[in-house]
């Protein structure tokens, strides 16, 4: 657990902790897990910001060679139905114990949810509800577009996009090309 965090402390604390939907506001997306048990709204238009992740890590709890995120303060999050379904995973410390960062996912289907850090959430876009018209579809695009891929020197595809690649996390390490060579300062992609 983290630092003085006793158990089932989590579910008080957002995203868990219930909300009554007015505190919460209006819900502005919906999403849930293949099964349907975890469901949850957001109810911030987009996210701060929205990425490709190429760690190892990443690439073997999604089983996928990347994961697109989208990153949300917690409090823009809750859990309609409650958090009773959820499971979680520390990577660091291979644990199922809550502590942050964490793996959060359904505890039926198994679906990942997102991850949970410290202060942000990173929920999975492809989770989100889209129903309606080809605008709607278009709407949900835009608004989780991805701005960058991070550790992309890890990656285990080469991706021909217009999208900035950092060798580590966006903004504190190597900006690189496609093929993983670093940029000069101000080289464009």
């Amino acid at each position: 657990m983290s630092s003085g965090e006793t158990p089932k402390k989590w579910m008080d604390k957002p995203p868990y902790r219930p909300v009554d939907p007015k505190e919460f506001g209006e819900v502005k997306w919906r999403g849930h897990c293949q099964c349907g048990r975890v469901e949850y709204h957001i109810n911030r238009e987009k996210p701060l910001m929205a990425k490709f992740c190429h760690c190892r890590g990443c690439q073997v709890l999604h089983g996928a060679p990347f994961q697109w995120c989208a990153v949300f303060h917690k409090t823009d999050l809750t859990f309609p139905k409650g958090a009773k379904d959820l499971v979680f995973y520390s990577s660091k410390e291979k644990s199922t114990e809550y502590m942050t960062p964490t793996k959060v996912a359904c505890g039926y289907c198994r679906a990942p949810i997102m991850d949970e850090g410290n202060n942000v959430c990173l929920l999975f876009p492809e989770l989100i509800n889209v129903e309606g018209s080809y605008d709607e579809e278009k709407h949900r695009k835009e608004a989780f577009m991805p701005k960058c891929h991070i550790f992309y020197e890890q990656r285990l595809v080469d991706v021909a996009d217009d999208l900035e690649k950092w060798s580590g996390m966006d903004g504190e390490s190597e900006r690189i090309d496609m093929y993983g060579k670093p940029l000069k300062e101000g080289e464009k992609l």
